[in-house]
C-alpha cells in the first residue's frame, strides 16, 4: 500500500471529489440496505448499527450518513484489534473470509456491537475491509437483552465474546459457529437473521469498493483518500489554531449504583483537562474514578473514549451548519491526543465488566463539552439529559421476546437557541422506536409518551425538555435499564439554571408504586405492572431574566412553563394569556438589583 501511495502523492481535487462521494454513496447504501433487511427494531427503526469502508491500515474512508457515530467511529479500532488477535494466533487474512468481532479490550465499542468485516482484495493484494457493527437484542449473557445486564461482575458475564472469529473462512461458511450462536443467545432468529444482513451488507459495499477501484485505479482512489483524509484533518486543524492556547478543566459525575452500600460504586467522577497547543489538542482525563472491577459501567478506551473525545471536538468546531459536510474519515483524528491512565473508568484492564458504558461515555462528552465552553461559549450547550437503555423481555410459547428501548435525553440551551428536547444526545443519534411498531409486536403497551410539563430548565435560552414514557406489561415478563442522570442535574452555563434531574417508577397492577435507581438489574414484571421513566432535563444558558417575554408566553401556551415559573424564573407576569409589561418590567428591575 505504502509503495503505491508513494507512486502518486498528488491528485486534483475535482477527482478526489468524485471520489469521494462514490465513497460515501457506498457507504449509504450499505446503511439503508442493512436496515431494511434487518429483523429487529433496534437496527430496522432505531438505526442502532454502523456501516463504512476502511483502508488496509484500518483508516476509515467513509462512514454510512443515517447511523450512529458510536457504531461507525469505532469501526477502525476493531480492524487494529482483529489484525492484534489474528497476529497472535499466526492466523492470516485471506480472501473469502467474513470475520466477526465484539471484544472491547480489542477495539470493539463493548459486546453487544457485534461488527462483521469483509476484507477485500484487489489483484490479490489486500485493499481494505466493508464493515458493519450494529447493536444485538441478545448474547447469551445472566439475563435477557443485552442491556441492563448492570449486575455483570466481569466480561464473561456480559455475554458471548468473538475475538476475530472467522464465520466465512475462505469462502466457506462455518456452520458450528453459527449453531454456537443459535444454542446461545435468546431470540436466535432475530439476532441471526440480523447478523446475516450486516453480512449482506458488507458484501454490497466490497462490491462496490471494487467497482470504484477497476474505474479509477487503486493508486488513484489511494491518493484521494489520502488527499479527503488530509483536507479533514488541515480543516480540523485550522479551527483548533484559532483557539487561545491554553488549559481548561471540568468535572462531571456519573449517578453509578445509587443503592449500592459501597462507595466506589456511586457517586464517579469525570475529569476531563483540555489543552490547547498551537493546532494540537490534548484530552486528559487522569483524576477520572477508578475503573469499578465488577460492575460494567466501565468503558473501553478504545470504541468508547476516544470516540466520545473525537465526535464532540468534531461537531463542536466544525459545525455543519457553518462549515457544510466535513468528509468523515481518520483525520480528524490525528490532531486530537487523549490520555487516559490505565485502571481507571476510562481505560479498564481486562477482565472489569463494559456492557453499560453508554451513559458514562455520553457525560464523558458532556465534560469535555464543558471543558470547551471556557474556550468557545457560543458553540456548546449547557449540560445534556442523559439517555436510559430499556430491555423488555419474556417468555411466550416456550420462546423468548426481547425488545430493546433506547429513551431519549435532551440537550441543554445554546447560544441564541433553546435547547433540544426529547432526542439523543452528542455521541449519539438513534431514532425513536415508533409506539406502532412496539405495540404490533410485543406484548407491551405504551399508555404515555409525552414531553414533561413545566420542568426545562430557565435560561436566556431554556433547556431542552425530557419525555415521560409509561410502560405496561400486557403478559408476565422482565425488564432491566441501565440509565445516568437521577443524582446529577445537567449543569447550567452562563447564568443559566441547572436542568431536571431524572427518576424512575415502577407501578405494580395493585397501584402500589417504588421508586427506583437509574440501574436495575432484571427485574420480573406480572402482567398490568407499569414502569414509568422520567428523562432528565438539559441546561438553561444564559440569565433567564434576559428571556425575551414573547417566548416565554409562547412556552406558557405550550403548555411547557408554567405561570407560576414564568414569574419565579423568568420574572414575566403574564395576565389571562397576555404579557402584564409594567408588573414584568418591575419583577425583572428588582431581581436585576
Amino acid at each position: 500500500m505504502s509503495t503505491q501511495l508513494e507512486t502518486r502523492t498528488t491528485i486534483d481535487p475535482i477527482t478526489a471529489q468524485v471520489i469521494r462521494g462514490a465513497l460515501e454513496n457506498v457507504a449509504v447504501e450499505m446503511g439503508y440496505k442493512l436496515a431494511r433487511m434487518s429483523y429487529s427494531s433496534i437496527i430496522r427503526e432505531s438505526e442502532d448499527f454502523g456501516c463504512a469502508i476502511v483502508d488496509a491500515q484500518g483508516q476509515q474512508l467513509c462512514e454510512s450518513t443515517n447511523s450512529t457515530p458510536l457504531q461507525s467511529g469505532p469501526l477502525p479500532g476493531y480492524i487494529r484489534g482483529i489484525k492484534k488477535v489474528l497476529e497472535e494466533r499466526g492466523d492470516l487474512i485471506r480472501p473469502g473470509d467474513v470475520i466477526m468481532h465484539n471484544s472491547p479490550y480489542y477495539g470493539a465499542s463493548h459486546q453487544p456491537d457485534v461488527g462483521f468485516f469483509l476484507p477485500v482484495f484487489y489483484r490479490d493484494e489486500l485493499i481494505g475491509f466493508s464493515c458493519s457493527t450494529a447493536h444485538h437484542l441478545d448474547l447469551g449473557a445472566l439475563t435477557p437483552g443485552s442491556c441492563g445486564i448492570v449486575d455483570a461482575v466481569d466480561a464473561y458475564a456480559e455475554g458471548l465474546q468473538f475475538k476475530a472469529i472467522k464465520v466465512f473462512a475462505e469462502g466457506r461458511r462455518n456452520e458450528m459457529v453459527w449453531q454456537m450462536l443459535r444454542d446461545n443467545v435468546r431470540a436466535a432468529d432475530l439476532v441471526v437473521g440480523d447478523m446475516e444482513a450486516q453480512i449482506a451488507s458488507c458484501r454490497i459495499g466490497a462490491a462496490r469498493y471494487l467497482e470504484i477501484v477497476e474505474k479509477y485505479g487503486i493508486n488513484t482512489v489511494l491518493a484521494a483518500s489520502e488527499d479527503l483524509m488530509s483536507y479533514s484533518e488541515r480543516i480540523l486543524r485550522q479551527e483548533i489554531e484559532k483557539l487561545p492556547d491554553g488549559t481548561y478543566h471540568a468535572e462531571g459525575f456519573v449517578d453509578g449504583f445509587l443503592d449500592s452500600d459501597d462507595p466506589a460504586k456511586k457517586d464517579l467522577k469525570i475529569s476531563v483537562t483540555l489543552t490547547v497547543k498551537g493546532s494540537d489538542l490534548i484530552v486528559d482525563l487522569t483524576g477520572t474514578a477508578p475503573q469499578v472491577p465488577d460492575r460494567p459501567i466501565n468503558m473501553p478506551f478504545e470504541g468508547t473514549v476516544d470516540i466520545a473525545v473525537y465526535f464532540t471536538l468534531r461537531s463542536i468546531l466544525l459545525d455543519s451548519e457553518v462549515f457544510g459536510y466535513i468528509p468523515q474519515n481518520s483525520g480528524l483524528m490525528r490532531p486530537i491526543q487523549i490520555i487516559a491512565p490505565e485502571g481507571t473508568m476510562v481505560n479498564p484492564t481486562f477482565p472489569a465488566p463494559t456492557i453499560a458504558r453508554f451513559c458514562p461515555g455520553n457525560m464523558v462528552a458532556d465534560t469535555l463539552m464543558h471543558a470547551l465552553a471556557q474556550v468557545v461559549p457560543r458553540q456548546v450547550s449547557a449540560g445534556v439529559g442523559n439517555l436510559n437503555v430499556v430491555a423488555y423481555s419474556g417468555l411466550k410459547d416456550r420462546q423468548y421476546w426481547v425488545y430493546m428501548d433506547i429513551m431519549e435525553g435532551s440537550y441543554g440551551g445554546r447560544y441564541e437557541k433553546d435547547g433540544m428536547d426529547a432526542v439523543d444526545t452528542l455521541y449519539a443519534n438513534t431514532r425513536n422506536n415508533p409506539i406502532e411498531d412496539i405495540e404490533s409486536h410485543y406484548p407491551l403497551r405504551v399508555n404515555r409518551y409525552e414531553l414533561l410539563d413545566d420542568a426545562s430548565a430557565a435560561g436566556k435560552y431554556r433547556g431542552g425538555i425530557g419525555t415521560v414514557r409509561e410502560v405496561m406489561f400486557l403478559e408476565d415478563g422482565g425488564f432491566s435499564v441501565e440509565g445516568d442522570g437521577q443524582r446529577y442535574a445537567p449543569w447550567g452555563f452562563s447564568g443559566g439554571n441547572d436542568g431536571t434531574p431524572g427518576k424512575l417508577i415502577l407501578q405494580m397492577s395493585d397501584g402500589k408504586e417504588t421508586v427506583l435507581p437509574s440501574k436495575i438489574p432484571h427485574h420480573r414484571a406480572a402482567k398490568g405492572d407499569k414502569l414509568r421513566l422520567f428523562g432528565p432535563c438539559g441546561g438553561g444558558y444564559g440569565n433567564p431574566l434576559d428571556r425575551d417575554p414573547n417566548l416565554v408566553l409562547k412556552d406558557v401556551l405550550d403548555g411547557y412553563v408554567s405561570l407560576k415559573s414564568a414569574e419565579t424564573d423568568y420574572g414575566v407576569r403574564i395576565v389571562d394569556g397576555q404579557i402584564d409589561l409594567a408588573a414584568t418590567a418591575a419583577l425583572r428591575a428588582e431581581r436585576n438589583l
